[in-house]
């Protein structure tokens, strides 16, 4: 028997790790046992302050053997990309039995080189498990963090921060370069139960675990933070489960917003009701912005149309535009294109506004509601969505961001194309045959007039396209002499 057959069959090892967290090391040990062809029933990977039953030995080193050393002539230990991906992050994971797993794969790789890419394998499938726990605890890392200041009887001390973190899983020492690029130039301390780190803008340093007593309990900085999130707060955008899901109570206690969490949540069905009640946003500070207000509008959730996953439409034209266009909604090619009246009747409104002599490109078009609502249909040739009017208090819930552009815009005439658009600048319905023709003096001062929606005159034929044709360009011609006017 060769001394290799003899290292396969006969001896095992104990590898003892310096550092729980020591990829490193492992990584060089493996490396080393694979050369020396020692299968993964031989060795026992043993963490500080560990212990190991193999062969139901007294000890993790009882009767085990010294590393070998490779051959002269080994072959080069194969370890995909992927493998050495899922491996580092693995390491840092709590089980026990994670240095022998990732070996395991290692040892499997060296006749499998793709071994990785079988998702039904269950050592692969542990590993990859491993992996989103650690990393998915290192977020949690990032995100809930809270240093406080702590006061010092040394003048030159200069302020220093302390946080307090409970990981699951390793994860400190990998996490460091985080705090200290995101902190570069501030003094603090990170404490865990399973050690800590102090950065004094120059150098990092480790120590031992800490407890939860030896971190402060809060700073008066945390009052202005706490208001921050009350006002930030977006009840119409709670959803309990999955909050307690990305932010589990652990780490509540770290936290000073997380104290104001249960009376928030209590009372979000009442402020959401009233929210979409009033169709503002009254308790939220107004968009400044009409960039804000389209980045408002493409994360708005407030009724059903924003939760049939369409793009939202922005108002398009001159942010100082002297005349506004609103329609009722974006039709399925707005949708499509992000823009509005781009669809067949906007074309129809180029046209009219063109013979009337208005120039679309110095107004402001947008709608009263900025997503698409639709039905999903199977006509001839295929799918597709037809329009759906919103109902009155979808329109009123989108009335909050119609008012934000024309605050931003300040238009001196705004121009309702249809009762939906006339609603949402209102706030109430009209007839349409009742009040074109007759401006209304908006609280702004704004003038508003209001007329048929073009797509009203697609339906038609006849007599009757006729006829509200010529009634559509006798409005367009009477807001273009107005503007005249009030240019003038």
């Amino acid at each position: 028997m060769t001394a290799m057959q003899n290292v396969t069959l006969g001896a095992y090892y104990a590898v003892h790790l310096p550092e729980p967290d020591d990829f490193d090391f492992w990584r060089e040990r493996a490396r080393q046992l694979v050369q020396c062809d020692v299968p993964p029933d031989r060795v026992a990977w043993i963490e500080p302050g560990g212990t190991s039953d193999l062969f139901a030995q007294d000890g993790p080193s009882r009767g085990a053997q010294r590393l070998p050393l490779p051959p002269r002539d080994t072959v080069p230990v194969r370890a995909s990309r992927r493998f050495l991906a899922v491996a580092k992050n693995a390491a840092l994971h709590s089980d026990p039995e994670r240095f022998a797993l990732l070996y395991r794969l290692l040892w499997r790789l060296q006749a499998n080189p793709r071994l990785m890419e079988d998702k039904s394998d269950p050592d692969v499938r542990r590993a990859e498990e491993l992996d989103k726990n650690v990393r998915r605890d290192s977020h949690k890392m990032h995100a809930f963090v809270r240093f406080r200041l702590v006061e010092s009887d040394e003048e030159e001390a200069g302020e220093h921060y302390v946080a307090w973190f409970e990981p699951d899983h390793h994860i400190v020492r990998a996490n460091a370069g985080f705090f200290i690029r995101r902190f570069a130039n501030m003094k603090w301390s990170i404490l865990t139960p399973r050690g800590c780190l102090h950065w004094d803008t120059k150098v990092l340093s480790e120590g031992p675990p800490a407890e939860r007593s030896d971190a402060p309990s809060g700073d008066p900085a945390e009052d202005l933070w706490r208001k921050y999130y009350a006002s930030i707060f977006n009840p119409a955008r709670l959803k309990v489960g999955a909050m307690l899901k990305e932010m589990p109570k652990k780490y509540w206690a770290n936290m000073p917003e997380a104290a104001l969490i249960p009376e928030l949540v209590a009372g979000a069905q009442r402020r959401e009701s009233q929210m979409v009640a009033t169709g503002s946003r009254e308790t939220l500070p107004p968009p400044e912005t009409l960039d804000q207000v389209e980045s408002g509008i493409a994360q708005c959730r407030l009724c059903p149309i924003g939760e049939l996953c369409t793009r939202a439409v922005m108002g398009e034209g001159p942010r100082d535009a002297g005349l506004m266009i609103v329609g009722e909604q974006p039709g399925d090619q707005e949708d499509v294109e992000g823009r509005p009246f781009v669809g067949p009747a906007g074309q129809l409104l180029d046209r009219h506004l063109a013979r009337a002599g208005i120039d679309r490109s110095a107004a402001y078009l947008t709608n009263a509601v900025k997503h698409f609502k639709f039905v999903p249909r199977i006509v001839q040739g295929g799918k597709r969505r037809l329009h759906q009017s919103p109902t009155a208090k979808e329109i009123d819930t989108c009335r909050w961001w119609l008012e934000s552009e024309r605050r931003l815009v300040q238009p001196k005439l705004v121009l309702a194309l249809g009762a939906s658009a006339a609603r949402g600048l209102l706030g109430k319905t009209v007839s349409i045959s009742k009040a074109r023709g007759t401006p209304t003096t908006l609280e702004d001062g704004s003038e508003l007039w209001i007329t048929a929606h073009p797509s009203y005159l697609l339906r038609l034929d006849g007599d009757a396209a006729e006829q509200q044709a010529e009634l559509f360009a006798r409005d367009l011609a009477a807001v273009r002499s107005r503007m005249r006017e009030l240019a003038a």
